[in-house]
């Protein structure tokens, strides 16, 4: 019940009807590289992220790598699939040593039968996760690669909303191979990109932490990106679409 409770999807449950759930639910302990689910695995529960990163991912039949989605704590997955009485379609894996808590599919149903408004919540996480898929098919489709890597960086935060001057520094959860395929880009590519915001005074790169130095001067270095979105940020990614 108490990590229940910390999670936005459970926080508005009484502590009774977090017994209800728990008794329902397993707590897993995954060390960095272990598998959550393979793809054609029986969807009987879905997991949400107390401690760690996962990575959610496709496999190509050559066994390359297609990362869909990079995900940390208090972040839940599996749940739309769990109601289609569908196996898994995607793989996940433990970025990092994780706590996962898995809730099963009955305590779920039983939970929207007690209160419909457990359903809305879940339904409006789902919407938003649809909402994160169209995005990232608008980003693939209309932006180049520089620009996919500046808007990581920045994060989900609008363009206007970055204070002059502003630092921050953002922990990659992933190797730069993972963070590209998850952006859809080859790995030399990403990098490249890296080096060049470097040089040109936008960031500092230490290993896997990368400072922002001026969010607002990497807002609008984004903003003002030339080039088609057709040439040269996706000719960079053709080997990895190829490859898919």
């Amino acid at each position: 019940p108490k990590y229940l409770a910390m999670l936005p999807l459970f926080d508005a449950l009484s502590p009774d009807e977090l017994c209800e759930v728990a008794a329902g639910s397993t707590l897993r302990r995954l060390a960095r590289g272990e598998v959550v689910f393979r793809a054609g695995d029986p969807c009987n529960e879905f997991f949400v992220i107390v401690t760690g990163h996962v990575k959610l991912f496709m496999l190509a039949p050559s066994g390359q790598e297609k990362v869909v989605e990079l995900m940390g704590a208090g972040q839940s997955f599996g749940e739309a699939i769990m109601f289609t009485d569908q196996p898994y379609f995607l793989n996940s894996q433990a970025l990092t040593d994780s706590l996962l808590l898995g809730v099963s599919k009955q305590a779920v149903i039983a939970e929207i039968v007690r209160d419909h408004r457990f359903a809305l919540r879940m339904l409006g996480g789902m919407s938003r996760k649809m909402h994160g898929l169209v995005r990232d098919v608008e980003t693939y489709a209309l932006h180049s690669g520089r620009q996919r890597v500046v808007r990581y960086l920045l994060g989900d935060q609008a363009p206007g909303n970055h204070a002059a001057a502003e630092l921050r520094t953002v922990s990659l959860p992933a190797s730069k191979a993972t963070i590209s395929s998850r952006l859809s880009l080859t790995p030399e590519y990403f990098s490249r990109v890296l080096h060049e915001l470097e040089a040109q005074g936008l960031i500092a790169i230490d290993g896997r932490d990368i400072r922002i130095l001026d969010a607002r001067r990497l807002a609008d270095h984004e903003a003002q990106a030339q080039g088609s979105p057709f040439n040269a940020g996706l000719d960079a990614e053709k080997p990895l679409a190829h490859r898919i």
